[in-house]
């Protein structure tokens, strides 16, 4: 079963929203290597808003493929009602867990989760399969450990962007390895699914608040390595998609990554799994970190979906 709920036309204050987000990017110097990048996102030089890290945040490790893992867990304020894994976007390439905890803390308190988020191996100096391997032993950790660890057995998985694309091949590797899919659901915000390109991301150019197909191919060409984009274990789309949990696929109209969710959502449904589809006119990529535009519309209905699927 395929539903697509299409949300009324962009606000408009949209324009002048818009106009703020390329403001802020013409300032930014230019990425000229990962770790530049990475140091100036440290710094708070970025276009996404900047927040201080969560006073609620606990880290722990957990063990890992080339060693172990570190977790960022945050609980929410009331009990914990199940485990939400979230992967955390930056093109494989950029990007941690901390970045994001204002966003983890109100998707803690919305649905009575606890949000644990891995600090998997980053390339270019651990190109595929690193991160990958790191997201899908977390997968099975807390498949495993939250009963344990938190008295709940309701396990969610979700993340945005290059988040997920690895929350996606975890899935799989899951369902292939143990027969069955040991989440309840999965909230799938903008993801890359195809490593190849769809056309919107071959097509869309040089928009001025989201990021260019050239960035895209960077960012693929770190993560790759020696991997054939062309191969289901690297694109989720090209794979087996049968027998997967619901899912939330959500996505804005003026992202380069449109069609990766279409296409996905499609292949889900048709594969036989419970999909939404929410498309969000206006919405440029990483539009839900901002609240302004679409992006509070967007996490509410995130977090409906996920309560929708709590026990």
């Amino acid at each position: 079963m395929l539903e697509v709920t299409w949300p009324a036309g962009p606000d408009p204050g949209q324009g002048s929203f818009d106009a703020r987000v390329a403001e802020k990017l013409a300032t930014l110097p230019p990425i000229t290597t990962p770790q530049a990048a990475r140091q100036a996102r440290e710094e708070g030089i970025s276009v996404f808003p900047v927040k201080p890290p969560s006073d609620r945040a606990v880290e722990r490790w957990v063990p890992g493929p080339a060693g172990d893992i570190r977790l960022r867990v945050i609980p929410p304020r009331s009990a914990a009602r199940g485990v939400y894994l979230h992967v955390h976007g930056g093109g494989w390439v950029l990007g941690r867990p901390h970045h994001v905890d204002y966003l983890n803390e109100r998707l803690a308190d919305s649905t009575g989760l606890v949000v644990v988020s891995p600090y998997y191996r980053l390339a270019p100096e651990d190109p595929f399969p690193a991160g990958p391997d790191d997201v899908a032993a977390v997968a099975a950790w807390v498949a495993d450990h939250a009963q344990g660890e938190w008295g709940t057995a309701a396990r969610f998985v979700g993340g945005e962007s290059a988040g997920a694309h690895l929350a996606a091949l975890a899935l799989l590797r899951l369902r292939d390895e143990r027969g069955s899919v040991p989440f309840r659901a999965a909230n799938l915000v903008y993801g890359v699914f195809d490593l190849s390109l769809t056309p919107s991301a071959r097509s869309f150019g040089d928009p001025p608040v989201t990021f260019a197909q050239t960035t895209l191919e960077w960012m693929i060409g770190h993560f790759l390595g020696e991997a054939d984009p062309a191969d289901p274990r690297v694109s989720p789309l090209r794979a087996d998609l049968g027998a997967l949990c619901p899912a939330l696929f959500t996505i804005g109209t003026r992202d380069p990554l449109v069609d990766d969710s279409l296409f996905m959502a499609s292949r889900w449904a048709a594969a036989g799994n419970e999909t939404v589809l929410a498309v969000h006119p206006g919405g440029h990529h990483a539009f839900d970190y901002y609240d302004e535009g679409p992006g509070p519309a967007a996490r509410d209905r995130m977090y409906a979906f996920l309560r929708s699927h709590l026990p």
